[in-house]
């Protein structure tokens, strides 16, 4: 097993022991962390190519390690951090030999920060990158209006890309612009494109295919997370799916991009091929979104769209989702979609200045503010129920609910296996087991603390592991739910019999 640790460091376990092989600690500049921001000691992820280990660094490197001993094999810079602020939040994958690492690009990186980066796997030669936020005479630099090109930032992609080599497509997602409010920069009838949008990119060249976006967004409602490439009957249920492209000839089976892109919440599913959108729908509590047309072009809510400085709007979800990095799941199994997800809402306050009485209000408890994106918020459970955490199981072919659970904690990523169960945990350290077709819980531990990592299923030499990390909880909202924040590494194997 290899494990991403904070600062860069790599550990390699002993998949059946727990014994530590090696551990990789790339050395770390002192002024990093001043330049590119304390979170950037996020690390979601690892990608695997043939003898090699390979990620992205908080200097703004993708290296090799050799997986047998931890020795580097290749590294190559991306952005000088002294100059550019650009970080990851995530690893890379692997896509026809390249490595595909998006960034995590801080607002003072300016535009140049946000890029998709492709490099040779063997060798870490850089192939391509591809820049998020047009420049003057690419195509969407007028959905910028009158914004200099230096001051167009933050539209990053800090979450993992899918891939189809069948098209030859990466398949990844953006966020906010930062500030967020669009009354700030340049106007709310901007599209500022490739924020909080879909984007096809061409694996050899970086080049855009099509994109689609699914919201303008005001409120820090990034949309970077995974994509679902699934081929499956497409026929919405008009009783179950709020939208529905009226051209989608029902039952018809496509390669479909589907799952839930965005902190709204909505589910989304479109053409993999085209990037049509054939229906979405909501899931948790949400008011941001009024309407999408039967072509997919999205109206917001006009009565939450931040218009003067101070002004304070209700929002639901709030930008810790909804749905945020929590990873959700697909089985074909049962062609069914499992999501961890909140339900969560706001009073959310536009403002350049976090030492106003207003902004020091909403942000009293620790209950948020973001500078870069010139807002803060007072975060609250959605008003119409007691349970923050829900998993929600979808079928990929109506979009009807299958099952649903409901908790008060938190819940966390999902993991589908071939035995039928879905494995997932909480923020208040209880992991478990669902049956994938009832959502029954089947089998439930402690662990002590909040379950944040990824679950995966493995088998070495015929016996089956399950296996999760613990560490830092979500948000508080439920303050008498008080778990450690102890993070391990717990491995449990299934009976062999």
């Amino acid at each position: 097993l290899y494990v991403p640790q904070a600062s860069d460091v790599i550990q390699a376990i002993d998949a059946t022991t727990g014994d530590l092989l090696w551990e990789y600690s790339r050395s770390i500049p002192e002024d990093l962390y001043e330049m590119v921001g304390g979170n950037a000691r996020n690390n979601r992820n690892l990608a695997i190519f043939e003898n090699l280990i390979i990620n992205t660094s908080d200097d703004n490197h993708v290296f090799a390690l050799n997986a047998e001993t931890g020795e580097l094999v290749w590294e190559t810079q991306i952005f000088d951090y002294q100059v550019n602020s650009a970080t990851h939040s995530s690893g890379p994958i692997i896509a026809d030999g390249r490595v595909i690492s998006g960034r995590s690009c801080r607002p003072w990186g300016g535009p140049d920060a946000c890029i998709i980066a492709a490099h040779d796997a063997r060798t870490g030669a850089e192939l391509w990158r591809r820049r998020l936020i047009p420049a003057p005479g690419e195509p969407g630099d007028e959905t910028w209006g009158d914004v200099p090109f230096e001051d167009r930032a933050h539209v990053g992609s800090w979450m993992v890309p899918s891939y189809d080599p069948e098209l030859g497509l990466l398949i990844l997602g953006t966020s906010v612009t930062s500030p967020a409010p669009k009354f700030y920069l340049g106007g709310v009838e901007n599209a500022h494109l490739y924020h909080n949008s879909t984007l096809a990119l061409e694996v050899e060249t970086g080049a855009i295919r099509w994109y689609y976006q699914h919201l303008v967004d005001h409120w820090d409602l990034d949309h970077p997370f995974e994509r679902l490439l699934v081929e499956t009957r497409v026929a919405p249920d008009p009783d179950a799916v709020s939208w529905i492209n009226p051209n989608l000839q029902s039952g018809e089976v496509r390669k479909v991009i589907t799952g839930i892109p965005g902190k709204t919440g909505i589910v989304y599913t479109l053409d993999r091929e085209t990037g049509e959108f054939l229906w979405a729908t909501p899931t948790v509590r949400q008011n941001v979104i009024e309407n999408i047309d039967g072509a997919g072009a999205v109206t917001a809510n006009a009565e939450i769209i931040f218009r003067e400085s101070e002004q304070v709007v209700f929002v639901c979800p709030t930008w810790t989702g909804g749905k945020d990095w929590e990873a959700g799941a697909y089985s074909p199994l049962t062609n069914t979609m499992y999501y961890p997800l909140r339900n969560t809402c706001a009073n959310m306050l536009a403002t350049a200045d976090f030492e106003t009485d207003t902004a020091r209000a909403l942000t009293a408890g620790g209950q948020g503010g973001l500078a870069i994106y010139s807002l803060a918020a007072r975060h609250q459970i959605a008003p119409d129920t007691e349970n923050l955490g829900t998993v929600r199981a979808i079928s990929a072919e109506t979009g009807a609910t299958e099952w649903l659970f409901e908790e008060r904690a938190g819940t966390m990523s999902l993991v589908a296996t071939g035995g039928g169960l879905i494995f997932g945990g909480d923020s208040n350290g209880r992991f478990r087991a669902h049956d994938h077709e009832t959502g029954e819980v089947l089998w439930e531990i402690n662990l002590g603390s909040s379950v944040s990592g990824y679950p995966i299923t493995y088998s070495v030499n015929g016996q089956q592991y399950i296996a999760v990390n613990t560490g830092a909880g979500q948000v508080n909202l439920t303050p008498e739910l008080r778990p450690s924040r102890g993070t391990n590494l717990f491995v449990f194997a299934l009976p062999s019999n």
